[in-house]
């Protein structure tokens, strides 16, 4: 995956180091940041008399003078920057924001998702669920002090054979060949014609290594842990700068439900974690 364009999602109450994170890795890349500063209403709570009304309307006012502080102070940011950049911001009940998130993410080569913004728990659900479910395009997942980069050292690359893992695999092509080391891990995997193959991690080795990716294979059993609890320690072990890995999901009426192994993974991974379904 080659970047030229970049979406940051940024929160209106959060602090800079997302919006700085974003600028310093766009710098690296030589990509275009799209800055998307948002802010969710607040619901009306009890009834729609007057008083109430009067105090809902004056809640929202202050939310959006909020967003538009945050909006001058990222124009500052940027335009100190040097980069080359856009921002615009959105203020949106907290049914919408997945659809405008993922309007915005179908016109960029990748979504970045802060340890500020995952932070922030009334937006990060609806924030990433647009990302992921409503655009092709891979989001890359910074935890609070991790750095970002597109020519990682070590990768591990979660594997088991499934689409979403193909379509992460295949995304991070370019981040995999430029990797010293790509650690394809599978957990407890069942060796199946029909599943991993006969040799489990095999196939996906050849199909990187054609590619002139060095890659290695490590079978990992999972001892009684859950799948994410081991991923998560061997990319400690390994010393990994990245994660790939497909995302997983159910649809149940507009809301996207993540299945377990990504939820925790997005929740908790050490370091920084690119996912695309």
């Amino acid at each position: 995956m080659q970047v030229k364009t970049v979406l940051s999602v940024i929160g209106a109450s959060q602090d800079d180091d997302d919006l700085r994170s974003a600028i310093e890795f766009c710098r690296t890349a030589e990509a275009h940041l799209s800055v998307l500063v948002t802010a969710l209403a607040v619901a009306p709570v009890g009834g729609y008399g007057e008083v109430v009304s009067v105090a809902w309307v004056e809640e929202r006012e202050r939310e959006i003078e909020v967003l538009d502080r945050k909006v001058a102070a990222a124009k500052t940011l940027l335009q100190a920057s040097g980069i080359s950049f856009d921002l615009d911001s959105i203020f949106t009940e907290y049914g919408w924001i997945d659809n405008e998130i993922g309007e915005r993410a179908r016109y960029v080569d990748l979504t970045l998702i802060g340890g500020g913004l995952l932070a922030e728990d009334n937006m990060r659900s609806g924030i990433l669920n647009g990302a992921l479910f409503q655009s092709p395009a891979p989001i890359l997942v910074v935890p609070r002090g991790c750095s970002a980069s597109l020519r990682p050292g070590t990768v591990l690359v979660a594997w088991d054979s499934r689409n979403e893992a193909s379509q992460a695999v295949r995304a991070a092509i370019e981040q995999l060949k430029a990797a010293a080391n790509v650690c394809v891990a599978l957990v407890d995997p069942y060796a199946s014609t029909r599943s991993n193959g006969e040799e489990p991690g095999a196939d996906v080795a050849a199909f990187l290594a054609r590619h002139g990716v060095r890659v290695s294979v490590d079978v990992l059993a999972s001892g009684g842990r859950s799948v994410a609890e081991v991923l998560r320690q061997h990319a400690m072990d390994i010393g990994a700068d990245l994660i790939v890995m497909g995302a997983y999901g159910h649809s149940r009426v507009r809301e996207w439900i993540f299945g377990g192994v990504t939820r925790s993974m997005l929740e908790t991974s050490p370091v920084p974690l690119m996912m695309t379904r």
